[in-house]
């Protein structure tokens, strides 16, 4: 019987080898959490992109606008000044008294702005902005806190605010 030699160990004993096939192990079991950081972090561009475009419409005074980035599904909630608003239609009638002011203007601070990534179908947006409301010759300037939780049906949807919480910002 002839006995057949490989240039190549293919052996692990060796500690190079060992290392090299570390090293292997560690690249494909690493690459889904990678390919996942990657996924969530174009996730939080896009639900502080749909938060823009929040503040953008109600800058404008587009309710409409407003109303078609929030949830229907689950129903939408706005927690404002220690009261629960259920609903778009609720939601909208009680912002539309607000556009009855001469000024009405969110400054969001989105250098602030932290997206927390839950899963790829929910996340939480916390912020602090500034709100002037009022007369044009001398508005009030509120800080508020905001955090909303934002949701999508499928991760391919795009996403919708589903529950805004407002509070009085504090001077720390």
């Amino acid at each position: 019987m002839t006995k057949t030699t490989s240039a190549i160990d293919t052996t692990v004993s060796h500690p190079a080898r060992r290392r090299d096939v570390l090293a292997l192990g560690l690249a494909v079991a690493s690459q889904p959490l990678l390919s996942r950081t990657a996924a969530l972090a174009d996730d939080a561009s896009s639900v502080l992109a749909t938060y823009k475009a929040f503040v953008s419409a109600q800058n404008a005074g587009d309710l409409e606008a407003v109303r078609t980035l929030f949830t229907q599904t689950p129903p939408f909630l706005w927690v404002s000044d220690g009261m629960s608003i259920w609903g778009r239609d609720v939601a909208i009638a009680r912002m539309s008294l607000f556009r009855a002011s001469e000024v009405w203007r969110v400054t969001p601070d989105l250098d602030r702005a932290v997206p927390v990534m839950l899963d790829h179908r929910t996340a939480y947006l916390h912020l602090p902005l500034d709100l002037a409301i009022g007369a044009r010759a001398k508005p009030d300037v509120l800080p508020f806190l905001v955090s909303m939780l934002c949701h999508r049906a499928e991760p391919t949807d795009p996403w919708g605010i589903a529950a805004p919480f407002t509070t009085t910002r504090k001077q720390a």
